[in-house]
């Protein structure tokens, strides 16, 4: 009787305890947030202390230039030192970059720091945390774990950090009191403390032994990112990743400042959760659209991307609540569906060697897409006839032939039929 006890004991002790994936994605979700914190902001930085749509927009593009060289640097250091010596730091840079931006609202040039700074941890979050979780939800760590489990799971704590912290920071700087700081002071506390419990996640990838490696510039080229699929099929959906997410939730709400009564802040808040919650919740419809014999994820990703265009270009003509709404929600569902599709392609064609820096690639593609905010601002400041539906028009039809792309490629260069030949 006592060894049956012992044993029940036994078994049910692991179903209480966290498993070491959700460890990495709390991390993720931690850099996400301070990513992403800053855009609903853009509106109250506009407003409230003085800055031009350009240089706003120019904030929000800033922190790419932290993020791709973190991906496309640690990424493929993590595969030559491990996951956990390149993940471990970038919670705590995201604390650092957003005490930054909280203590210089009103200077550019210490927000840009901020910006590049929460870009770094982003950019460590992403390439190295995506593959540490990839890497964690295999069957042998994680019996659970369904094929692709490391993509979704990737893709959906990544989301859920961009929508919630832009909600969080949205409603705080519109109600709360200190709008320029206490955003930013939540995000510190909680990426401290994610922080704290991720260095209990254990190690995937040990480190390569100094008579095994290669020199630094080997590691750092990455073979696969010239696979025909990974240049037919995923670079032409990439950019749509954050392109969409941007216009859902910078471009739109910039337009619609004069249109949302007293709470513009908090408007350009429930844009960004709509347009990221929309991309949360498909992303499980995603899943099931994949399939390793065609495109058909990446194709219907870009059928939504060209509808939400057009939608776009319809909202930035009427300018009404309801319409704006609409197209974030779309948007918001292109973004999603790209995302999730991109990593499963991703994930197919990499190798192990080479998992975290064709991971960095796609993600340093996606985040050209944050330069259409500042883009289509300066466009309209210097060609007022180039008007934004223009624009959004524009787009849809990029996104239509980047569909068309990826038809004619549809069942082409698969990896699985570039390793039987």
């Amino acid at each position: 009787m006592t060894a049956v006890r012992e044993d029940t004991v036994v078994e049910t002790r692991p179903a209480t305890r966290l498993r070491p994936w959700m460890l990495v994605t709390a991390g993720m979700f931690a850099v996400a947030w301070g990513g992403n914190e800053f855009t609903p902001l853009l509106v109250m930085y506009k407003l409230d202390h003085g800055f031009t749509q350009v240089v706003v927009d120019t904030f929000l593009f800033a922190y790419v230039l932290g993020i791709v060289p973190a991906l496309l640097i640690g990424g493929p250091l993590s595969d030559r030192l491990g996951r956990r010596p390149l993940m471990l730091p970038a919670p705590f840079i995201a604390v650092v970059g957003s005490l930054v931006l909280a203590t210089g609202p009103d200077s550019a040039a210490w927000l840009i720091v901020g910006r590049v700074l929460s870009g770094v941890a982003l950019g460590l979050g992403m390439a190295v945390g995506g593959s540490w979780l990839k890497e964690l939800s295999t069957p042998d760590r994680d019996p659970s774990a369904r094929p692709g489990a490391g993509a979704r799971r990737a893709a959906m704590s990544l989301t859920a950090g961009f929508g919630i912290g832009a909600g969080v920071a949205g409603i705080l700087a519109q109600w709360a009191p200190w709008p320029s700081a206490l955003a930013y002071v939540v995000h510190s506390v909680l990426a401290l403390a994610t922080g704290i419990a991720l260095l209990r996640a254990p190690e995937t990838r040990p480190a390569v032994s100094k008579g095994e490696r290669r020199s630094l510039a080997q590691d750092l080229k990455i073979p696969a990112a010239g696979h025909r699929r990974f240049l037919y099929v995923v670079a032409p959906v990439a950019p749509w990743v954050f392109g969409a997410a941007a216009s859902a939730y910078a471009v739109i709400p910039a337009l619609m400042t004069g249109r949302s009564g007293s709470v513009p802040v908090a408007f350009s808040a429930l844009l960004c959760m709509i347009g990221l919650g929309s991309g949360f919740a498909i992303q499980a419809v995603g899943r099931r659209i994949d399939t390793p014999r065609n495109a058909r994820a990446v194709a219907v990703a870009l059928a939504v991307l060209v509808v939400g265009m057009t939608v776009a270009a319809v909202a930035s003509h009427a300018l009404t609540v309801p319409v704006s709404m609409i197209a974030a929600a779309i948007l918001g569902c292109g973004y999603g569906l790209a995302l999730v599709a991109g990593l499963q392609e991703i994930q197919r064609i990499a190798g192990p060697d080479d998992l975290a820096g064709l991971t960095a690639v796609f993600y340093s593609l996606s985040y050209l897409g944050f330069a259409v905010p500042a883009v289509m601002a300066v466009i309209a400041e210097t060609n007022p006839t180039l008007t934004y539906p223009i624009m959004f028009v524009f787009g849809a039809i990029v996104a239509a032939a980047s569909l068309v792309l990826v038809l004619v490629k549809w069942r082409r260069h698969l990896p699985e039929l570039s390793e039987a030949r």
